[in-house]
């Protein structure tokens, strides 16, 4: 099965990244607005009990909450035509992603980690040019806290759920 980690921002924040993925995101209706923390994954069911799920535990427990800001949106282009509410960089936010990739986690990384939270994607390269423009002349103030993170499983119709919550520094 695909397993994915994630941290699902405050309700301001998703209903700010709600406003565009609406309209701009085919993956509206697959999983609310998130920073992925870990990307996709195959586990089996029983390494997940055994193994990954007590290894969470400790990264949560040894990991205290921690605040992020979005001021702006930016853009993986031209790789891709994805538009982004770009995650302050931290360091509380890549030494967590840092910690979801050893011990008996899958290590692999396709990319590097940008912590954001995708508003529109696989737009066509006029659309991506006229929204991209348009939201780029926009000022965003959003603060928001983190103070857990979700294991998620994707089901067979490609929407993402929540098989496990973490909560930070809880012992």
């Amino acid at each position: 099965m695909k397993y994915g980690i994630a941290v699902f921002p405050s309700k301001k924040v998703q209903d700010v990244a709600n406003s565009y993925r609406k309209r701009y995101d085919p993956h509206y209706a697959l999983i609310p607005p998130h920073i992925t923390m870990k990307e996709a994954f195959e586990a089996e069911e029983d390494q997940i009990e055994s193994e990954i799920i007590p290894q969470l535990r400790e990264i949560a427990k040894n990991t205290e909450p921690f605040s992020y800001g979005v001021y702006k949106v930016s853009s993986f282009s031209p790789v891709t035509n994805t538009i982004y509410l770009k995650i302050e960089p931290s360091d509380e936010i890549f030494d967590l992603n840092d910690k979801l990739y050893t011990g008996v986690l899958p290590e692999e990384k396709d990319f590097a980690f940008v912590p954001h939270i995708t508003i529109a994607q696989k737009l066509s390269d006029e659309e991506f040019s006229d929204v991209y423009g348009s939201l780029t002349m926009l000022k965003f103030d959003l603060q928001d806290q983190v103070d857990r993170f979700q294991l998620l499983y994707q089901l067979e119709n490609g929407a993402w759920s929540v098989y496990e919550t973490f909560r930070l520094g809880r012992g």
